[in-house]
């Protein structure tokens, strides 16, 4: 694997820490005080620094390195994570991908903004709270004299003196001399040259357990021959701690390829019960590595307690080790004592234990190019075609249906079937990435229009095929604009209207009949009817004296070049923004729909297939045409009878199904196949349901039967023709056209198919 590679990966492991480091953010910005919610962001900014620090990425770690202090400071509970300080930090994200993107892609940040921060984040560290966070420190009550007598205070009340001698002090079991580690560490001068510093290492060992330090400058060189870029100094430890080798091994992971690490476990000199260990005093002063002052904030603390956190990890192994040494010390001391300890220790090591299981039983994963699983997936549809083929051309051959023949095409469909599932839950992932952008770009727009906007999010884990996902994020990005800065009211006209200064805007994915359906909702001021209808007609769209419905005309918006912005500005204005939603939902085979109540908001909704590779379908026949409809959107199919038929108007049916009526759409009619109505009673009625249109009956001529089919784009290889969604490839090699259902129910409640655009007119 060359370094290209190797950087590759890094950067893609950079998504993933981005990733975790945002959503963290967001949990403490929502009042999560988890200190495993703190930890997990700053180990995020830390990996992406040492990686970055490997690659010489100068300005990414430079950056990391005081996001990290600051957020060292948020972890030691010496700064509160208040709105005004996640704030920034949400910011300081928002720069840390981009510095990351601009090390990948080569292109440029804003460095006035990234000089900025770094003030910012630096005066946090100092302790420059803002004042919105700012949270006035408690009394610390002072220690008394033992000598003076007990205060009383103002309301008479007097302390009384409680003495724990009385109690039984041979019930305590014995102190246990905890195990004592032998370290040698011997830094590289790439150690230094990665940005980590062998006195912050030795500050988070210390933290261990009690350690004795010796460092052996017996390699110095004379001052002509010292290079400044080597590495002299060495130390010897002497450590006490009951954490295990593993904690103290976590504590160089960093650095553990830059340096020469010797762990030894001195095992004759374990006390035993009773017993002193002896200790040499080894000359080394440990204050200067808890001499705070003396590290200034502008210097980033490299590695700053990182053991202490990450052993978190790790603490489970650690504790089991630790319990069960306990144990075994306390039962060769004294029995008594041992059996009362028992149970605590007991109870830990089954804890920990059960915790270590749930960390190994975490499912392994391994990174796949995409390109591999894109040709997966293509040799997966033509192996779908091919068996398909292949069970038509030995039923038209075979009449005997029982025949050895047939029983193994049986098989070789179900087989195809489950690798067909299987391979499509390769490329299943969930919307969380996408969903986790848009926070970013609502807090951009919410800072440019002077709005203050809470985004919430729901679903997130929501898996659909990650060609949907890779094309969800551009019609997000402009209806969370429009959301943000035509939908939500600025905080005064909020406040007039009874409402919160802070907009809401929610953001939801979930599965519904074998598709996804999008949520995105505002609690703003709704769709103003009456200006974009006005709108409309200043811009020749409709006609002055159109009757047009509130759906109608909350529509109009999806037209190219239409805007209801005042002016131009850099977030709207050139009516660029919701046609490009519509068509980019188009070409993904779905559909968007708008509710919007005045005053209290709009919704919306985007319904989305789960893959853009196969489908399950009916196959049916229309006017001589074989046409595929979505087996999710059909409920029942019927048999109809001439009494069931009532006319409607002049040219509406309606079919009688169990006691209610239900319009009946001829499809034929609608495409343009025929030029009259068939006759009801002589073909075949699909009850479909759609979104927002409610149930239809689908009329057609006969079913040919449901088959599993590739999709084929027809827009890429004809064009777009409405009514219809895709194409795919039959068993007996011909093209069959894959329905619209939503299409064909919305031309059927009055918005005709253009004659010009219709299947009639293409072909």
């Amino acid at each position: 694997m060359d370094m290209n590679e190797i950087k590759e990966i890094f950067f893609q492991e950079c998504e993933e820490q981005l990733a975790e480091l945002e959503s963290g953010l967001l949990k403490l910005n929502d009042g999560d005080r988890d200190p495993e919610t703190v930890n997990a962001v700053f180990r995020a900014v830390h990996s992406i620094k040492g990686g970055a620090g490997a690659f010489g990425l100068d300005d990414l770690v430079s950056f990391a390195h005081v996001f990290e202090t600051t957020l060292d400071c948020v972890r030691s509970n010496r700064l509160d994570p208040g709105p005004e300080v996640l704030k920034v930090m949400l910011k300081s994200a928002d720069v840390l991908a981009d510095l990351t993107n601009a090390a990948r892609d080569g292109g440029s940040v804003d460095e006035a903004r990234s000089r900025q921060l770094i003030k910012e984040l630096e005066a946090l560290a100092n302790g420059e709270v803002p004042q919105a966070s700012a949270a006035p420190a408690e009394p610390v009550a002072k220690p008394v004299a033992a000598a003076a007598p007990p205060p009383v205070n103002d309301e008479g009340f007097q302390p009384v003196a409680f003495s724990f001698d009385d109690f039984d002090a041979a019930e305590e079991p014995p102190l246990m001399e905890m195990p004592t580690y032998e370290i040698v560490f011997k830094p590289k001068s790439d150690l230094y040259a990665k940005g980590n510093e062998a006195t912050l290492l030795l500050r988070d060992l210390s933290r261990l357990g009690e350690m004795s330090i010796h460092c052996d400058m017996g390699a110095l060189p004379t001052l002509d021959r010292l290079s400044p870029e080597s590495a002299y100094f060495f130390w010897k430890i002497s450590l006490k701690t009951d954490k295990g080798e593993d904690a103290i091994r976590t504590v160089f992971e960093f650095a553990e390829w830059d340096c020469d690490l010797e762990i030894s476990l001195i095992e004759d000199e374990v006390a035993q019960p009773g017993e002193e260990l002896p200790m040499q005093p080894v000359p080394f002063d440990l204050s200067i590595l808890d001499d705070e002052p003396a590290i200034s904030v502008g210097v980033v603390e490299e590695e700053e307690q990182l053991a202490s956190r990450q052993q978190d990890r790790d603490a489970a192994v650690a504790a089991a080790a630790t319990a069960s040494n306990v144990l075994q010390m306390a039962q060769s001391a004294t029995r008594a004592p041992a059996e009362k300890a028992a149970p605590a220790a007991s109870a830990a090591a089954q804890s920990a234990a059960a915790q270590q299981a749930a960390a190994s039983a975490a499912t392994p994963t391994i990174r796949v190019d995409l390109d591999r699983v894109d040709r997966l997936i293509n040799l997966v549809g033509e192996l779908v075609i091919n068996q398909a083929m292949l069970s038509q051309s030995v039923v038209e051959n075979d009449t005997n249906g029982t025949s050895s023949i047939n029983m193994g095409l049986e098989e070789l469909q179900q087989l195809t079937r489950e690798i067909q599932d299987s391979v499509m839950a390769i490329r299943a992932q969930p919307v969380k990435p996408v969903f986790q952008r848009m926070s970013r770009i609502v807090r951009e727009i919410a800072d440019m229009t002077g709005k203050s906007v809470r985004l919430i999010t729901e679903g997130e884990n929501t898996e659909v095929d990650k060609t949907v996902i890779d094309k969800l994020a551009e019609p997000l990005t402009h209806m969370i604009r429009n959301a943000v800065d035509h939908g939500l009211e600025t905080p005064e006209k909020r406040l007039a209207a009874g409402k919160s200064a802070e907009g809401t805007v929610r953001l939801t994915a979930k599965h519904r009949s074998g598709r996804i359906v999008i949520e995105l909702a505002d609690d703003g001021a709704g769709i103003n009817r009456e200006k974009v209808r006005q709108k409309a007609i200043d811009n020749d769209l409709i006609a002055a004296d159109a009757n047009l419905s509130d759906e109608e005309i909350d529509n109009l918006i999806f037209h190219a070049g239409f805007s209801t912005a005042d002016k131009i500005s850099d977030i709207s204005g050139r009516g660029v923004g919701m046609d490009v939603v519509k068509r980019s939902i188009q070409a993904l085979g779905g559909r968007i729909n708008i509710s919007s109540k005045p005053g209290h908001g709009s919704v919306f909704t985007m319904s989305l297939p789960l893959t853009l590779a196969v489908l399950d379908g009916m196959v049916v026949t229309v006017a001589n045409q074989t046409l595929v409809v979505p087996l999710t959107a059909i409920v029942e199919t019927l048999q109809p009878e001439a009494s069931a038929i009532h006319s409607f108007g002049a040219n509406q049916r309606l079919i009688s199904i169990r006691n209610s009526f239900c319009p009946l759409v001829d499809v034929g009619r609608i495409l343009n196949f025929r030029a009259i109505q068939a006759n009801p009673v002589e073909g075949v009625a699909l009850l479909v349901e759609s979104e927002g249109g409610g149930q239809r009956a689908l009329m057609v001529d006969a079913i040919q039967g449901q088959r599993q089919v590739v999709i084929k784009s027809l827009e890429a290889n004809y064009t777009h023709v409405p009514g219809i969604a895709a194409a795919t490839i039959l068993g007996d090699g011909r093209v069959a056209l894959i329905l619209d259902v939503d299409a064909i129910v919305a031309a059927s409640r009055g918005q005709s198919l253009k004659p010009e655009m219709s299947l009639a007119a293409a072909g």
